[in-house]
């Protein structure tokens, strides 16, 4: 009996131990499975944690570019909301500055007067309280301005232009005129009158008729011979010409020296045009001075024409002056205070 007990409890063990093996290699193809399952599973969570990252890192970039977007728009949104008054002040500056410089480089005082007038428009428009001290200081400008006195280069220029075409028409002391007073080469002797010789006839008695004819053919011949002398006098004194020379370089200039005189004299004209249209006046009075100095040295000082020339030199020398530009200062000067304020 003990044996067959153990046999059967031999042979349940035997089976408990297959049973074991069975579940436990069940259990290890299982597990086998479920590792290979979770290393797929942990490659496909590295990809999308990889994927992840990369989103991330675009969503970031995308959030620094926004931020940067955002700012600019916060800038763009103040620009544009700025009140009337700061962008009225600001165009008026900015205008005033520009035709200054405009001013500055033309000569000219327009610009700046219509730049003046606009923004006195401007501020009477906007009828602002605030900004009354600017249009005030905006209309002191104005009339400093108006007042101001400019060289006008154009009528400058012209006249400038008339000297030169007078230039080649303009007599030379060499060819002067011989002074007043000296016969010319055709005078003749005043002739005698008839009735000088009848009463010389009739105070001369007649003693005899012989005597009346000799007397008489005697003073024919006397005269004739004394208006024969007398014209050759004249015709003598005709050949020699006194004249006062002041300047004995000018009388003996040639021909061809008093041409190029002449031509320096045109390039010393066109000279003085350029220093004025370029608003160089010192160098136009230097030129315009030496152009009087030559008209006064070889040119006829008895002349008319040489004489208006001068005069008009002498006024376009005088009108040519350096003149300081007035400068929007108060009105520049307002609009900084009022921007101070702000």
């Amino acid at each position: 009996m003990a044996v067959v007990a153990s046999l059967a409890l031999a042979w349940m063990t035997q089976q408990r131990v297959k049973l074991l093996e069975q579940q436990l290699v069940a259990r290890q193809q299982q597990s086998q499975s479920e590792s290979g399952e979770a290393l797929v599973l942990a490659r496909q969570s590295q990809d999308t944690a990889r994927d992840s990252a990369a989103r991330m890192a675009l969503l970031e970039a995308r959030v620094a570019e926004a931020a940067v977007q955002r700012n600019q728009l916060d800038e763009l949104i103040q620009s544009l909301t700025r009140s009337r008054d700061e962008n009225l002040l600001a165009d008026i500056e900015a205008a005033l500055r520009i035709s200054q410089q405009q001013a500055a480089l033309t000569g000219s005082l327009e610009p700046l007067m219509a730049s003046l007038r606009q923004a006195d428009e401007r501020l009477a428009r906007h009828n602002q309280p605030r900004l009354e001290r600017v249009r005030r200081a905006v209309l002191r400008d104005l009339e400093r301005v108006r007042a101001a006195s400019q060289v006008d280069v154009a009528t400058l220029v012209i006249r400038l232009d008339e000297v030169t075409r007078q230039v080649d028409d303009l007599p030379m002391t060499a060819l002067a005129k011989t002074l007043a007073g000296l016969p010319s080469a055709g005078a003749s002797p005043a002739p005698v009158s008839a009735s000088s010789h009848a009463s010389k006839d009739a105070t001369t008695p007649s003693n005899t008729p012989s005597t009346g004819t000799w007397d008489q053919a005697w003073r024919e011949a006397t005269q004739w011979g004394l208006r024969g002398l007398s014209a050759a006098w004249a015709e003598l004194r005709s050949l020699v010409r006194i004249t006062r020379i002041d300047n004995p370089e000018a009388v003996l200039s040639s021909p061809e020296q008093q041409y190029f005189l002449r031509e320096n004299l045109k390039l010393r004209l066109l000279n003085a045009r350029l220093a004025l249209l370029s608003r160089q006046f010192d160098v136009a009075q230097s030129d315009l001075q030496d152009a009087q100095r030559t008209l006064e040295r070889y040119f006829d000082p008895s002349s008319r024409r040489v004489l208006s020339t001068l005069d008009l030199l002498r006024q376009v020398g005088q009108l040519s002056r350096q003149v300081s530009l007035p400068r929007p200062d108060e009105t520049l000067a307002a609009l900084a205070a009022v921007n101070t304020l702000r």
